[in-house]
């Protein structure tokens, strides 16, 4: 399996610290809004990573964080607190916004088929790990106290920027417009640590520290979480492109500083999902949620689908057009699998063992999930009679959680009764588009006559007709009558 690595800029082959697992952490959401389907592609992503590693036959330890306290919105540790700003918004407490926000981030998840990590664990919960390391940084001369608060001192590194080839956009730095200098840094690049002076006030989350009351900053948080459930070794971190800078790059220095040794082996950074006006955000044009598109009457694992079709180092450009056509593919996907016959028979192994071979060649490809949906394609189109294809189907949707035999069963099903209803169905049509009841009585009686193989009665109704003047025709599913 290769990945690329942010962090190298190649690809790579996948080799873990250990044998026995994997060790993968991913950054988790702000709980102060739901969630947009932007923000989702990502999880989509890392999702499918976990679930392949999995299928790969890798023991997986999958850790994320919910960032619930001291999350600024600038790169400079300036600027709004999100939990702040959506506590006030709906006039509830930070926890209250917290709790909410991370039910319906699940809930969201859940509708996507992304599989909860092994270990969630809110922000709030690991102060005694931040406190922790920021002193042995303190001690060992990383970081410093100016001004209230405690900041990273990043002139102490030999490399300070890891993921240097990105756009100018993700890597920008420091002071932007809209957003205070703040004096007390010794360089632009440093960041806080810990805050016990800000310009929040009354921040609503506040811990005892040997800095003062005051609360981690953002950066920190992650370091910790990971430190505590995965150890000192990591395999895989994951995120956002827009993480890549400076939040993933304040994790390696801090983390690294602290343990004095490197931290993470591979980083897989998912680049954005944009509109025709740029990066998706909550705050520019139509906040797109998965309720949004459900309320449109879009399946959410359309959604899944329509990322799955797009390399996650590619931006994706959503429009409604777009996955207009990708409802429309996923649609003629199930169509295909609910034409497979489930009783075609024995499962021809060696047939089976070729289409899961081109699966698996797609997703060790740098987790190329455009290529793996061409290996469905290719299954269905495989030359072999159904039970294999069903079979890949299954095994590939362990991956691909698309629902693809489920939902193929659901519309077998309901091709089926359609089928029987049309065949029950029974038209009594007039040449003139005359309307009858007692003619349309005696022709249903004649067709219940012939189901009943009561030929007699049924040549009895037609005379009765044919004596009132009428003769009629027999066409398919129904009769056509006219007077004579």
């Amino acid at each position: 399996m290769k990945l690329y690595n942010s962090a190298t800029h190649t690809r790579e082959d996948f080799v873990p610290n250990s044998p026995d697992i994997v060790k993968m952490y991913t950054c988790g959401p702000t709980v102060y809004h739901f969630a947009h389907i932007g923000n989702l592609r990502s999880y989509i992503m890392e999702d499918i990573l976990e679930k392949y590693l999995r299928y790969a036959g890798y023991n997986v330890k999958r850790v994320m964080n919910i960032t619930d306290v001291g999350h600024l919105t600038s790169d400079a540790d300036e600027g709004e607190d999100k939990m702040l700003k959506g506590a006030r918004r709906e006039n509830k407490s930070v926890m209250d916004i917290a709790h909410f926000y991370t039910d319906a981030f699940f809930a969201d998840c859940a509708k996507l088929n992304i599989k909860r990590p092994d270990v969630v664990e809110p922000a709030t919960e690991c102060i005694g790990e931040y406190i922790k390391i920021i002193s042995k940084l303190m001690d060992t001369g990383y970081a410093y106290f100016a001004g209230g608060n405690v900041y990273f001192d990043t002139s102490k590194l030999e490399k300070y920027y890891i993921f240097n080839d990105h756009d100018e956009e993700d890597l920008a730095v420091g002071v932007r417009e809209g957003v205070e200098e703040d004096k007390n840094k010794r360089s632009k690049n440093d960041f806080v640590l810990w805050f016990t002076k800000s310009k929040f006030e009354d921040q609503a989350l506040k811990w005892d520290s040997p800095w003062g009351v005051g609360y981690p900053g953002w950066h920190i948080e992650c370091s910790g979480i990971s430190m505590k459930h995965l150890g000192e070794y990591l395999d895989i971190h994951c995120g956002g492109i827009d993480n890549a800078f400076p939040h993933h790059t304040n994790e390696i220095a801090q983390s690294e500083s602290y343990l004095g040794h490197k931290w993470c082996n591979y980083w897989m950074h998912v680049h954005h999902l944009n509109t025709n006006d740029g990066k998706m955000s909550k705050s520019k044009g139509e906040f797109l949620t998965v309720s949004l598109l459900e309320e449109k009457g879009y399946d959410p694992l359309v959604y899944r689908f329509f990322c799955l079709q797009s390399h996650y180092r590619k931006a994706l450009v959503f429009s409604w057009e777009n996955l207009d056509n990708a409802a429309a593919a996923f649609s003629k996907l199930i169509a295909k699998a609910a034409a497979l016959d489930p009783a075609s028979g024995e499962v021809d192994e060696t047939a089976l063992a070729a289409l899961k071979e081109k699966f698996s060649a797609a997703l060790d490809n740098d987790l190329n999930t455009s290529l793996a949906i061409t290996a469905v394609y290719d299954a269905l189109q495989a030359k072999t009679n159904d039970a294999p294809k069903l079979a890949a189907l299954a095994d590939f949707d362990r991956v691909l959680s698309l629902n693809l035999i489920e939902k193929a069963a659901v519309k077998r099903e309901a091709d089926a009764k359609a089928k029987a209803a049309a065949a029950n169905s029974f038209a009594v049509i007039s040449e003139t588009g005359e309307v009858d009841a007692e003619i349309e009585a005696l022709c249903l009686a004649r067709r219940d006559a012939k189901k009943a193989k009561n030929f007699a009665e049924a040549d009895r109704i037609r005379d009765e007709l044919k004596a009132k003047g009428i003769e009629i025709t027999d066409i398919p599913n129904g009769v056509k009558w006219s007077r004579v």
